[in-house]
């Protein structure tokens, strides 16, 4: 290579990260996405809406953000927080009362942006018990593609198949091509009768959040929880890694007020990338860490191309049986449920708290119309406490 290609080759590499990063995060999460809106009850032209604005959001964050700091930050939605949204289907919740939830969660994200105290607060949840509160959810997902592999043999165990193989060679793009030919197969299935309720641009209905303390403690606490642990806490760590310092205040306080002002249009969350992160961080977007910011940048164009095409998506998506989209989830899920349960179980001191957790957010349960996560944590944290609070012993 010649000197004077150097400088085209270090042009192209975080361009080619951005949309790597961007295109493989979304076409790995879309499905969550949808299943979690459908879960809460919202119609197909609110899941429209709410992945139109969400996506101009991320697109908007991220570049705002990336330029400002010249630093690689990538903002998205919180995956493992969509899937929670779908495995609490269950509560039977009308889509005002989820919204009054999500709103709650942006409040919340955003005092914690400008109140460090409670990010410390939120941090002292131990690892593992926030891991396997976030497993307990995702496990329903996981087990959901075994039982379709059984149902729909032909449509499922293909892309599962390709899945293993990829994530044997290519790690990085075995989600997203499984995802394609899974949702490839399945347009053989479903027809193009579809197309008909497509469109390109939403409606824009506003949603009036409904405040009713059950669905605000049962939806927006544990999807905030899950948001701060699984996704800004592990993206500032990442991030740290590479050499970055993120803005806190800056990234978590403005994630907080969009998610606020996304809610009135059925947006769940905005939050930093954890993985995204990774990838647009790396020596592989650029040698010279000063110049990675452009990955993310070039990531946030990506996200408002992505919009464009987000009501045909969602139109095909709601066509596709809700078993099929289920075990495309679970399989999207499956790093994750993975990497949860593994932080989950590796410290022996917290094992039986852990494990606590995640029995309980898996059994999926219901009290006093609260959903199963947050008993998990509850629980998780009361065998916690029994578990190190000193007994004495007589004699």
């Amino acid at each position: 290579m010649t000197q004077a290609d150097q400088p085209t080759k270090e042009l192209k590499a975080p361009i080619i990260a951005g949309f790597v990063a961007s295109i493989s995060g979304s076409a790995a999460t879309f499905g969550i996405a949808i299943a979690g809106l459908l879960a809460m009850g919202a119609s197909q032209d609110q899941t429209f809406t709410a992945l139109f604005v969400l996506l101009i959001g991320y697109g908007l964050l991220s570049t705002v953000l990336s330029y400002r700091y010249r630093m690689p930050i990538s903002i998205v939605w919180s995956t493992p927080g969509a899937a929670f949204l779908a495995a609490s289907a269950g509560l039977g919740l009308e889509f005002e009362q989820a919204v009054g939830g999500f709103l709650v969660s942006g409040v919340l994200l955003t005092i914690t942006g400008f109140w460090p105290a409670l990010s410390s607060l939120v941090q002292r949840i131990p690892a593992a018990i926030a891991s396997a509160m976030l497993a307990g959810i995702l496990f329903v997902f996981v087990i959901t593609t075994v039982r379709a592999s059984v149902d729909y043999p032909l449509l499922v165990l293909p892309f599962v198949v390709v899945w293993f193989f990829l994530n044997r060679v290519l790690p990085i793009w075995a989600t997203p091509i499984a995802i394609v030919l899974a949702f490839g197969l399945m347009s053989v299935d479903v027809g193009t009768s579809w197309l008909e309720s497509a469109s390109l641009l939403p409606k824009f209905d506003l949603v009036i959040p409904s405040f009713e303390l059950i669905p605000m403690v049962s939806i927006g606490i544990p999807l905030y929880l899950i948001t701060m642990a699984s996704q800004n806490l592990p993206g500032i760590a990442i991030m740290k890694g590479y050499g970055y310092t993120v803005p806190v205040r800056a990234v978590i306080g403005s994630t907080g007020l969009a998610t606020v002002a996304a809610s009135f249009f059925g947006g769940f969350g905005m939050n930093l990338a954890a993985i995204t992160a990774a990838i647009n961080a790396n020596e592989q977007a650029a040698k010279d860490p000063s110049r990675r910011w452009v990955a993310s940048f070039v990531g946030g164009l990506v996200y408002w191309l992505f919009a464009i095409g987000a009501g045909v998506f969602a139109a095909f998506v709601l066509a596709v049986p809700s078993e099929l989209l289920l075990a495309i989830v679970g399989i999207a899920l499956l790093p994750s449920f993975i990497s949860a349960i593994g932080i989950s179980l590796e410290d022996k001191q917290t094992r039986l708290p852990a494990a606590i957790t995640f029995i309980v957010g898996a059994a999926g349960i219901s009290v006093f119309g609260i959903g199963g996560a947050f008993w998990a944590l509850v629980a998780g944290l009361l065998v916690l406490g029994w578990q190190n609070y000193p007994i004495k012993r007589k004699g």
